[in-house]
């Protein structure tokens, strides 16, 4: 497995090896002793699946609070997505900075957000499926979210703001600037 760095440290791309031939492919996209060979402790609980019929779904920017926040592994299985990830940890550096990165089935990279960053992506073809792992069980108690189009994070999406198609729910979110919850 190799791992990519990115301008925020903690926020990790990591590309499995792929093993081709004439039949198509096998590819190992998750094994705990690598990410340990990797400095990557995280324990996954549960594997999530989401499936957008339509260019442009915008989903985030989401976040869990303790006791269960959560480290994301994503991947793509078909598509492409960009994926954005938001440091919300008030004492950081990197303090409401973003990363993003396309992650594709054809690139076959996966990011991995841990804890303190608030994730969403935006899908780049019709039809996208996302795969990912995270560390702690979904708690809707504990679900929050920072508006995705908040002028002050100068987050790039890669599409026309007017055709985002977002859920009821990431449309209420606030401004990183009046959320109290964070890290």
């Amino acid at each position: 497995m190799e791992l990519i760095q990115t301008s925020i440290p903690d926020v990790k791309v990591l590309v499995p090896k792929r093993f081709k031939d004439h039949r198509g492919f096998f590819s190992e996209v998750y094994n705990r002793k690598a990410l340990l060979d990797l400095g990557i402790e995280t324990q996954f609980v549960q594997d999530n699946h989401s499936l957008s019929v339509e260019k442009g779904v915008l989903r985030g920017l989401h976040y869990q609070v303790p006791p269960v926040a959560q480290d994301k592994l994503i991947r793509v299985v078909r598509g492409s997505i960009l994926d954005v990830a938001l440091d919300i940890r008030r004492g950081s550096a990197t303090f409401g900075r973003h990363v993003a990165f396309e992650l594709s089935a054809d690139n076959w990279r996966q990011a991995l957000i841990p804890t303190g960053f608030a994730h969403g992506f935006v899908t780049l073809e019709p039809n996208t499926e996302v795969l990912y792992k995270v560390s702690a069980p979904y708690s809707p108690d504990h679900e929050r979210g920072v508006q995705w189009n908040d002028p002050a994070l100068g987050i790039n999406w890669g599409i026309d703001p007017s055709q985002a198609i977002l859920s009821g729910r990431d449309m209420q979110h606030t401004p990183l600037a009046a959320v109290r919850e964070l890290f």
